[in-house]
């Protein structure tokens, strides 16, 4: 990581590390007592508060349960997006988990867990022996994987509407949908974070052939709840 420089004011975020790749630049910043993901020049994620994307991660769980009436138990789950570690780290958390992965494309966003100050959110979980991060992209990885997933948790955007790069719109697109519903069990579920609702994205999953299809509001301390969709591949 490169060395912070630090500001006059102390208010003022410390830019820790900051790098160009492929998909653009992305920054890791110190606020105070709180680390910030920027891509691109807009803010993604922080440590703040890690409520929502725990919620993302048992909202799928809890799918899981209804579709299959029944408890689950030993169910793997793909992570789309490893951020500031919480959804990870709560998936890791939770016994009834079986195999845990993470598909990450920025390289480092994974080196600030592994050497960086993001270990401490995702230590454990990346001790796990259930779990593993790989880096690559998202949509390539489903679209060339053959094995499947009982739980696909997706936040790699600020929603369906309102995405980090151009080119993930494509996940959320007709056939990045039935990239996912062909890589989850019969009675898989996916849950994908947003930070608005959207009926559109709603009407999508069910024309990519998605059952059981409806939105969770999450509330957040200021303004409009998080939502996460979820949506079920048909048994």
């Amino acid at each position: 990581m490169s060395s912070p420089v630090r500001p006059a004011r102390p208010d003022q975020p410390v830019t820790l590390d900051r790098r160009t790749g492929p998909y653009g630049e992305v920054a890791l910043r110190e606020h105070g007592e709180r680390y910030e993901i920027i891509a691109n020049g807009c803010f993604l994620m922080d440590t703040s508060d890690g409520r929502s994307e725990r919620l993302l991660v048992d909202a799928a769980l809890n799918a899981l349960d209804d579709a299959r009436g029944e408890r689950t138990t030993g169910a793997s789950v793909l992570i789309g997006g490893l951020g500031v570690g919480f959804s990870f780290a709560h998936a890791a958390a939770e016994p009834r988990w079986g195999r845990i992965a993470v598909v990450e494309r920025e390289e480092a966003i994974i080196d600030w867990h592994r050497s960086g100050p993001l270990g401490a959110i995702s230590r454990d979980a990346q001790d796990d022996p259930r779990s593993v991060i790989l880096h690559t992209d998202l949509i390539e990885y489903l679209r060339t994987i053959t094995h499947h997933y009982d739980a696909l948790c997706l936040d790699i955007d600020n929603g369906p509407d309102w995405t980090v790069t151009d080119d993930n719109g494509n996940l959320y697109s007709p056939a990045g949908l039935a990239a996912c519903l062909r890589r989850l069990t019969p009675g898989g579920v996916l849950a994908v974070w947003s930070a608005q609702p959207s009926a559109a994205f709603e009407e999508t999953l069910r024309n990519a052939g998605f059952t059981q299809v409806r939105t969770e509001e999450i509330p957040v301390a200021r303004g409009v709840p998080d939502v996460v969709h979820l949506a079920v591949r048909p048994a």
